[in-house]
């Protein structure tokens, strides 16, 4: 029979001294393989050399194509989605989800349906919800689903929406997760359960934050997302934040072309007859007044954010 015996972890904002703490009780000879996303900047992390102060298993930024092997720690690198196969790891520069590459949904997802009911996946502390759709992917494939217990984590978004929208079989606080995750370790995994379902896209009149394309909603269980024709992913709320973003970029934008509209009427100004001069210097002033209106706008709602 399958045993318990891949660990993915998905973490985010918090999620760093929550990681460290779940490692300190991983053991050399647990004989899993761990895989580990945490949101970072798309330059650069240290977060191997972080983890491997904190436990004797081998911890390393995955490899693409390198062999999956037990007692190993793979942390997907920046810019990079970490994706398993069987037996394998992949590395993909394909589109974000939820605006991050790595992202959390796509390393559960490829577990899931790698290794089915072999898999643990766990949610750590962070912002938005990241994880959700991808723990409840092992979930109906038979495996275990895992949250820390949104009280004690730094950010509780994250573990609050997995425990929301999945049946989640554990929430604990981070302290008592390492042996938890132990002692689940090597026990006998169900058979795949049969909660899969299909799934028919959705039109919508929305467009993708990203690329600007067309944007579907896919419905499944409790769940909702968005998805663009590249591939570009969203749950409803990273969806919105998303927008908020592009919004916000497009109100910047505007601002920028009105005062250089302005500055274009000031300078062009003495070149003409005093009644075009007027009307220049009039819709220079109007510029600058619209500005200044969009400018409180965006402000303001930054400050009731």
């Amino acid at each position: 029979m399958n045993k318990h015996d891949v660990i993915v972890i998905g973490a985010s904002a918090g999620g760093l001294s929550a990681l460290k703490i779940l490692f300190r009780a991983f053991k050399a000879d647990l004989p899993a393989a761990i895989f580990v996303v945490l949101h970072v900047p798309r330059e650069r992390s240290v977060l191997p050399s972080i983890l491997q102060l904190e436990t004797p298993m081998p911890v390393a930024h995955a490899v693409d194509s390198e062999e999956i092997r037990a007692g190993r720690v793979y942390v997907a690198p920046p810019d990079r989605h970490l994706l398993i196969e069987s037996g394998h790891v992949h590395l993909s520069v394909g589109p974000r989800e939820n605006r991050s590459r790595p992202a959390i949904n796509p390393l559960f997802r490829s577990a899931s349906l790698a290794y089915g009911p072999r898999v643990i996946g766990v949610i750590l502390s962070g912002i938005l919800d990241d994880g959700t759709a991808g723990l409840w992917e092992i979930k109906r494939r038979g495996g275990i689903a895992v949250a820390q217990l949104p009280d004690d984590a730094e950010q509780k978004q994250m573990p609050k929406s997995a425990i929301m929208n999945v049946h989640v079989d554990y929430q604990v606080p981070i302290r008592e997760m390492g042996a938890l995750l132990t002692s689940l370790v090597g026990q006998d995994a169900e058979s795949a359960r049969s909660e899969v379902e299909t799934v028919m896209p959705e039109a919508t009149r929305l467009t993708c934050p990203d690329c600007h394309g067309p944007i579907q909603r896919l419905r499944f269980a409790k769940l909702t997302e968005y998805k663009c024709r590249v591939g570009h992913t969203y749950s409803p709320e990273n969806m919105l934040a998303a927008h908020e973003d592009s919004e916000e970029r497009a109100l910047w934008s505007a601002i920028e072309s009105l005062e250089e509209g302005a500055d274009l009427a000031d300078e062009l100004d003495g070149n003409h007859a005093q009644d075009e001069g007027n009307v220049l210097r009039g819709n220079a002033e109007a510029k600058r007044n619209l500005a200044r209106a969009i400018r409180r706008a965006v402000e303001k709602t930054k400050l009731e954010h």
